[in-house]
């Protein structure tokens, strides 16, 4: 399967500078976060510093009078210390939480606007690792990371600078192993750089195989392929896991080493500290606080190693959302002509266009439908019919001729209203897990239920949804799962003339309905594209003999065009395609 892209940072100031810019609307919880670090790096070594004058003043010097005041400082310290964390942990999720939903809605408002060239070359699985578990890492940077590592600094400098104050040759004695530490430190960094990209790696790989394949579920079942297809997920998965254990394998032996480096720091402070009580040249109270100390600081720094560690993993994340927003894969939309009424009069003019370079599906395409004419397209399978209607709706961009709508290149029609003058109802219907009626109306308040009603009526789907258990609110499955393929054709079709377009297209739109349904539909055609200009694309010709003109597509270029009695009487083309199916029909 095709590889995601791997990063090639682990640490990027300029992304930091773009995620910053999603703060600004919250920099009242950002600036609380600040403040409640500076508080918390200010109240750490407090404890330590309290159980030193208590030890040296009150208990080594049998004073137990005011030893309880002493106590309940502690104790007032302490829940100080948890109230500050409380709110400090509330705020930085907070603020995590409410940048990575802005930063989701314009991904998704993003991936939206893209044209679909874009999907045709990107798994959906890439994209949903995009826009979730990417996300949520980002929400990390925020919550664990830059904020955490920023107040673990601020305590390090603070407990070193009271630690030095205290007793520097105590503090020096400390600070022997810390080479070691750094040492350490870097080689755990490099190494888990490498390994947090893969496991991003193989998490967009494990969506995508899975999003793929649960659509196609029907299509490995058809053909058995259960057995193999596990055996892809397994390789997958394997190396999904192997990635995470590689990433905690690095854990594994990392944190054992810091925990020795903090046991030889301890033994050292022990083994001078004592010699020190000894000389009388400290207090046991300075050694006891020391020890605390110890811990200190070091915890901040093994901490810095995994906020690190989240930074890191949230700028790799970081980098593959802003290469999502950074995809300029849009329709240009510099139209800005929205008339009062469009007629629905359709021309192209010498119409070249490709996919791919100059692989072209259609090569000088000319012709011209009237406003309220039916145009049909037939032609075998990857002759340029479906290409043609994508290229009028603006879904791909030709590169040679004109496509005019009213007289006017659709180039200068404002893309939305172009879109919303057009109705289409394809071959493969998609039907959201939603009710019927938000299927049909796409949440658009404007459609009442009477329209919806009408346009049932006029297409003959009123009855079967009349039956169905709770009418218009009956909630389908993804994909149209609960109805027949006939019925959810049916549904999109009114979710087409509901809309009201001035052109319809139908994209062997009667391919899914059996011959009854069908029967029902081409009785209620003549009225529906009164009105409308009206483009059909269909292999069985039965469904567009009524057609004001037909077209035939070979190899995307145009051989024929007439209307039915028209194209058979030239014998050509059109002549043996009809003979062709209806001999084979038995007709």
């Amino acid at each position: 399967m095709k590889q995601d892209k791997i990063s090639g940072k682990a640490y990027d100031s300029r992304l930091l500078g773009r995620l910053a810019k999603y703060m600004r609307p919250y920099q009242g919880i950002f600036w609380v976060s600040v403040v409640l670090t500076i508080l918390l790096a200010a109240v750490a070594p407090a404890l330590p510093m309290l159980i030193e004058y208590t030890l040296d003043n009150y208990i080594l010097n049998g004073q137990y009078k005011g030893l309880n005041s002493m106590l309940i400082v502690m104790l007032a310290l302490l829940v100080a210390q948890t109230i500050i964390r409380y709110f400090h942990t509330l705020m930085t999720n907070t603020l995590g939480q409410s940048v990575i939903r802005d930063i989701r809605i314009q991904v998704f408002e993003h991936i939206t606007n893209l044209r679909l060239k874009y999907f045709d070359n990107t798994p959906i699985g890439r994209l949903i690792t995009r826009t979730i578990s990417d996300l949520e890492t980002i929400a990390n940077i925020f919550s664990e990371g830059l904020i955490q590592i920023i107040g673990d600094l601020l305590q390090l400098v603070v407990i070193l600078g009271v630690m030095f104050y205290t007793d520097w040759r105590l503090t020096l004695i400390i600070l022997i192993p810390m080479p070691l530490m750094l040492w350490a430190t870097y080689i755990f960094k490099e190494a888990m750089k490498s390994a947090f990209q893969d496991v991003r790696l193989w998490v967009s790989n494990l969506n995508t195989f899975l999003q793929e394949h649960i659509s196609g579920m029907a299509v490995i079942q058809y053909f058995a392929r259960e057995e193999q297809e596990m055996k892809k997920f397994d390789a997958i998965n394997k190396e999904h896991r192997n990635a995470h254990v590689r990433a905690n394998w690095y854990f594994s032996i990392f944190f054992p080493v810091l925990e020795i480096i903090i046991a030889i720091a301890t033994g050292l402070l022990v083994w001078y500290g004592s010699k020190q009580v000894l000389a009388d040249v400290i207090s046991p109270g300075v050694v006891v606080a020391f020890l605390m100390y110890i811990n200190m600081i070091f915890r901040p720094i093994r901490e810095l190693i995994d906020k690190f560690n989240t930074l890191q993993m949230g700028m790799v994340s970081a980098e593959r959302i802003f290469e999502v927003l950074d995809t300029n894969e849009f329709t240009p939309n510099t139209g800005t002509y929205r008339p009062e009424h469009i007629r629905g009069a359709i021309e192209f003019k010498n119409v070249w266009f490709a996919y791919n370079d100059e692989k072209w599906v259609l090569k000088d395409v000319s012709f011209k439908v009237q406003p309220g004419e039916t145009l049909a397209l037939v032609g075998a399978t990857g002759a340029g019919k479906s290409s043609t209607i994508n290229i009028l709706s603006r879904f791909y961009e030709i590169q040679k001729g004109q496509i005019l709508l009213d007289g006017v290149d659709i180039r200068d029609y404002e893309l939305t209203f172009l879109r919303k003058n057009i109705s289409t109802v394809l071959q493969d219907v998609f039907l959201f897990s939603d009710t019927v009626k938000n299927n049909i109306t796409l949440q658009n308040p404007h459609i009442t239920d009477e329209q919806i009603i009408n346009a049932a009526k006029r297409v003959g789907a009123y009855d079967f949804i009349m039956r169905l258990p709770t009418g218009l609110d009956y909630k389908v499955q993804e994909r149209g799962a609960t109805l027949s393929a006939g019925q959810a054709q049916l549904v999109s079709f009114i979710r087409a003339l509901v809309h009201d377009p001035r052109i319809l297209i139908l994209d062997e739109a009667t391919s899914s309905i059996d011959t009854e349904t069908e029967i029902l539909i081409q009785s209620a055609i003549d009225n529906l594209m009164e009105g409308r200009t009206a483009i059909v694309i269909a292999h069985r010709l039965s469904t567009i003999q009524k057609a004001d003109k037909i077209i035939v597509l070979e190899k995307g270029e145009m051989k024929e065009m007439g209307s039915h009695q028209e194209l058979l009487a030239l014998d050509g083309y059109y002549r043996k395609l009809y003979d062709l199916q209806f001999t084979s029909a038995g007709i």
